[in-house]
């Protein structure tokens, strides 16, 4: 079975649209996507430098948009659906998964991470927080010493890779007093995202988010809260879950952490066995091979993957008809 993974903040890096604008097609969806999102992500992608597209206002709009054209490029008319059997998203990739699964138009994904970056980069703004990795160490140890710091645990990504968040101070003091055998690595965020510092920005997006037009997901897909897919979880929904639980539990991940050790955890019970990473690849494939062991990943980086991606589906693809029959 093909899982198609969408990347998260942090993944950008300057000049990354380049190189796909000379495919067919491209610079049409880049239009429609900056008119959806009120932004040049043309601007963005192809001049802006890192500090520019760092700013999460800028970052998250043009990382859903740059994951989407790359899936474009890669299924050439062919539906998501016919040959992936799941799809998950990091963080703000969740918004790229509920395209991916038909929950959203690409254009209304990309209209509505704009409003969610906009929210968040305004609590972010509010006082200095941030986030760092904490690699290694022994997992209990890493979460005392980040409750101790008075930090939160944002993203449990597994591979032995916590990402702590919160106040600058609480940030430094980890620092200085890292989990026995951890390092501790400041990221290029704005914010403590994925905490409490983000409540603001849940509950501007919130109303946004359940008033926007959805439909029910066409392929399994999993969320960031609990790795649960959809169609898994209690109440009303047709058989891969409803448009109004992914639309609540996207906002509610605002303020909660990611738990993509759980997500990596249902793909291998999913029985996933090939894993394509959209643009900007890279991040969510390395932690596959640490955690998905015998799963084959692509990450597309650039057009030069798109070969790679190609034959990767030919092998490992599942069409979610398939998948809900059996």
């Amino acid at each position: 079975m093909l899982a198609i993974v969408c990347p998260g903040q942090g993944s950008q890096s300057p000049g990354m649209l380049a190189p796909w604008l000379d495919l067919e097609g491209v610079a049409g969806r880049v239009a429609a996507f900056s008119e959806a999102a009120g932004l040049d992500l043309r601007a963005h992608g192809v001049d802006s430098d890192a500090e520019t597209i760092r700013d999460t206002a800028v970052a998250q709009p043009l990382i859903v948009a740059m994951s989407l054209i790359s899936l474009h490029a890669v299924l050439d008319g062919q539906d998501a659906a016919a040959v992936a059997g799941v799809t998950a998203g990091h963080s703000v990739g969740e918004l790229t998964a509920a395209a991916v699964a038909g929950v959203l138009s690409d254009e209304d994904a990309v209209s509505l991470v704009t409003v969610r970056a906009s929210l968040m980069a305004q609590a972010a703004a509010a006082e200095p927080t941030g986030m760092s990795a904490v690699v290694g160490g022994d997992p209990e140890q890493v979460l005392a010493a980040i409750a101790e710091a008075g930090l939160w645990p944002a993203n449990v990504n597994g591979g032995g890779q916590v990402v702590a968040a919160g106040a600058l101070e609480g940030l430094a003091s980890l620092a200085q007093n890292p989990p026995a055998r951890a390092r501790v690595i400041p990221l290029q965020v704005a914010g403590a995202f994925h905490t409490p510092f983000m409540q603001p920005a849940l509950d501007g997006f919130a109303p946004v988010a359940a008033s926007r037009a959805a439909q029910d997901p066409r392929l399994v897909l999993l969320s960031d809260a609990d790795g649960a897919a959809y169609g898994d979880l209690p109440g009303e929904h047709g058989p891969l879950g409803s448009a109004s639980d992914v639309l609540h539990r996207i906002a509610q991940q605002i303020v909660a952490p990611v738990r993509w050790d759980l997500c990596q955890e249902t793909m291998q019970r999913l029985g996933v066995t090939g894993l394509l990473e959209l643009a900007p690849g890279g991040v969510l494939t390395g932690l596959a091979r640490r955690t998905l062991p015998g799963v084959e990943t692509v990450a597309l980086k650039s057009p030069t993957d798109i070969e790679a991606a190609r034959d990767l589906i030919a092998r490992h693809a599942a069409p979610i008809s398939q998948e809900a029959s059996s």
